[in-house]
């Protein structure tokens, strides 16, 4: 037994000499295995008898914890030469550059809304924000909107039943802020809106708005007036024309469309027919008006105390106009090259 053990000893000197990882596991479950030539050795002591037991036992015994030991010296060994060949052959060149991560960009929708509030928030107005799906009341009843009127077909504007529907602007918050607060009034309210449109070159159903309200005493038109062209500036720069052009809403009176001078041509005379203007020299963008005192009276604000103005600011255009894009489908789109430019 004693033999045995001896020539187990001298069979794993010998197979560790320059092993590969692969040749050293093999070793270990060949000695040390369920089925290894060591563990054999160790369940054949009951065969012995007692006094020759105890000797070969003791001997086999310390075999097992030195083939541990020299295995799992030889394995690391083994490994590390391993690893010291890979990073030789395998080096890595860390002065190339490396592979740059992409950054988004706020959308340019996103960046005139921040664009407009900035400008609002600096003359104290508060932003404030509705709910999407409205009431008929809100949306039209109280605006003073006839029930004849266009916008109230169900070919335009999104129902929910008979009461209920996707708001077509955000004025349904002029009334709401005006049946919980009282004059002095200052807000501003972004949002969504919804109209029943076909998606093509100049219509998507979703859009864009930013509804402006001023209520308080002696507001007139040349308050109005004096906003709107400080809108035009702060969007277009310093200089840029407008003009007020009389136009009808139910909802004001006197009401009037906010024409820009045209951003491409400004008007001037040119070889070519101007795009944009249709050779006007003037680029209609939003509406606005001295709020109805009809409006103000079912709000619960008397008309003879109090007067206001509101506007209507089509972000989506004004996006459009700013970086002169001619689909509005691509806000939509989420086209990482179209972003990318903003």
């Amino acid at each position: 037994m004693l033999e045995k053990l001896t020539q187990l000893r001298e069979e794993i000197k010998k197979a560790l000499e320059n092993a590969t990882p692969e040749a050293i596991e093999a070793l270990r479950v060949k000695m040390l295995g369920k089925k290894g030539e060591i563990t054999a050795v160790l369940k054949g002591l009951g065969k012995l008898d007692a006094e020759t037991r105890k000797a070969a036992g003791a001997a086999a015994n310390e075999l097992r914890d030195w083939a541990q030991t020299q295995i799992e010296q030889a394995k690391s060994a083994a490994g590390a030469d391993q690893l010291e060949q890979s990073l030789a052959n395998e080096h890595i060149d860390i002065t190339l550059p490396g592979k740059r991560r992409g950054v988004g960009r706020v959308h340019p929708i996103t960046q005139m809304y921040d664009k407009l509030e900035q400008l609002f928030l600096s003359l104290g107005f508060d932003i404030v924000e509705g709910p999407h799906v409205e009431t008929v009341y809100h949306n039209f009843d109280a605006l003073n909107t006839p029930p004849h009127h266009p916008s109230r077909d169900r070919t335009d504007t999104f129902y929910f039943g008979e009461d209920f529907l996707l708001r077509c602007h955000t004025s349904p918050m002029q009334v709401r802020i005006m049946e919980t607060q009282q004059p002095p009034i200052r807000v501003v309210v972004p949002g969504k809106v919804y109209r029943n449109d076909e998606i093509d070159a100049t219509h998507t159903p979703v859009f864009h708005q930013m509804e402006g309200l001023v209520i308080d005493k002696n507001v007139n038109m040349g308050d109005l007036r004096g906003i709107m062209e400080l809108i035009a500036q702060h969007v277009f720069g310093n200089g840029v024309a407008i003009r007020l052009r009389p136009s009808f809403f139910p909802f004001t009176e006197p009401s009037a469309e906010v024409d820009v001078a045209c951003y491409i041509c400004n008007g001037k005379t040119k070889t070519e027919p101007c795009r944009v203007c249709k050779d006007s020299g003037w680029v209609e963008l939003w509406g606005c008006g001295m709020v109805h005192p009809e409006v103000l009276r079912k709000s619960g604000i008397d008309p003879d105390v109090y007067s206001g103005y509101a506007f209507g600011l089509g972000v989506d255009r004004l996006t459009s106009a700013l970086y002169s894009i001619t689909d509005p489908r691509l806000y939509f789109e989420n086209d990482v090259q179209f972003l990318r430019q903003f």
